[in-house]
């Protein structure tokens, strides 16, 4: 269980500062440490970013070095190169595992006890790399995964149905990229099952505006690059969420990426599949309902995260 009310942020991108500021706000920390490469960046960032506290509660925001990950409750790593225009998320993989290489061996060396939180890109391989060279409990360590993706879709089916997006219970499992798959087959909003909510809505074609409204997700992160060259604020707030689950104990279901062994005859590999998360990170998987043409995506899926990781050295 976690005592600390102390979090770290390693790396600080416009993710990890988009992070540090929704933290900021959540009321769940004492104390914010920033970590970057530069240092100035660092110092800036935390500078600007405690100015925000006369409007929030007290705290502490600093820029600091890897000793302050020793006594932290959760690690979030968002250190990484960011995904260009036309890159996909597992274009980054040998950029990232390199800076990997140089940041979790430095977090080990600190005897971590805390929740070591991934959400740099690629999100589940860098989830599995940390667990390789940090030598942590793989429960503590956990990846953002498809936190974001499922909160888009449920965003996108709010919009269809003009329904509160709260009310809409739909998942997004697999990887966090191109080979993510829609858990139609479990999808409802407060219990009602997809396709009869969206026939009391006036909506028929339930395969054209699935097949678009699953496009429209797995695209927008792309259309948000090409437009903005970067996505953050999403993130940010699904950093937010799964620190708030850990730190009050919330033993909530997200659908984080996490080593799986065993569910859907996946073993060994690290994806996202809906998970109870608490303070002592991944307590068990939740067996979701899938159909047969789901599972066999989302067993490829896995297969082709399994396919990069052999070709990583470690």
């Amino acid at each position: 269980m976690i005592n600390s009310k102390k979090a770290v942020m390693i790396g600080c991108g416009f993710v990890g500062s988009a992070s540090v500021f929704a933290l900021m706000q959540s009321g769940l920390f004492t104390e914010i440490v920033l970590i970057d490469a530069d240092k100035n960046k660092a110092e800036g960032e935390a500078m600007d970013i405690s100015h925000c506290i006369p409007f929030a509660s007290p705290m502490k925001i600093y820029a600091g070095d890897y000793d302050d990950v020793a006594d932290a409750a959760i690690v979030v790593i968002s250190a990484g190169a960011g995904q260009k225009p036309g890159e996909t998320r597992l274009d980054l993989v040998n950029k990232n595992v390199a800076i990997f290489k140089s940041i979790i061996p430095e977090i080990a060396k600190r005897n971590f006890s805390g929740i070591m939180l991934v959400v740099a890109n690629p999100v589940d391989i860098l989830t599995q790399v940390a667990i390789k060279l940090s030598g942590l409990p793989e429960n503590r360590v956990i990846g953002s995964g498809t936190v974001l993706d499922s909160a888009r879709l449920r965003y996108k089916l709010g919009e269809h149905l003009s329904v509160d997006s709260r009310s809409v219970h739909a998942f997004i499992v697999g990887e966090h990229g191109d080979s993510e798959v829609v858990a139609w087959s479990s999808a409802n909003v407060s219990g009602v099952p997809l396709s009869e909510m969206c026939e009391m809505r006036g909506h028929y074609k339930h395969k054209e505006n699935t097949a678009e409204i699953a496009t429209a997700v797995k695209n927008s992160a792309y259309e948000i690059i090409n437009k903005k060259h970067a996505t953050y604020y999403g993130i940010a707030m699904s950093v937010k969420r799964i620190c708030e689950v850990i730190m009050r104990d919330e033993k909530s279901i997200l659908p984080v990426s996490h080593m799986i062994h065993g569910v859907y005859d996946i073993d060994g590999v690290s994806l996202s599949m809906p998970a109870i998360v608490g303070a002592d990170g991944i307590e068990s998987d939740i067996p979701i309902n899938l159909s047969g043409e789901e599972a066999l995506k989302l067993k490829e899926s896995a297969d082709s995260l399994k396919k990069i990781m052999e070709t990583i050295e470690l």
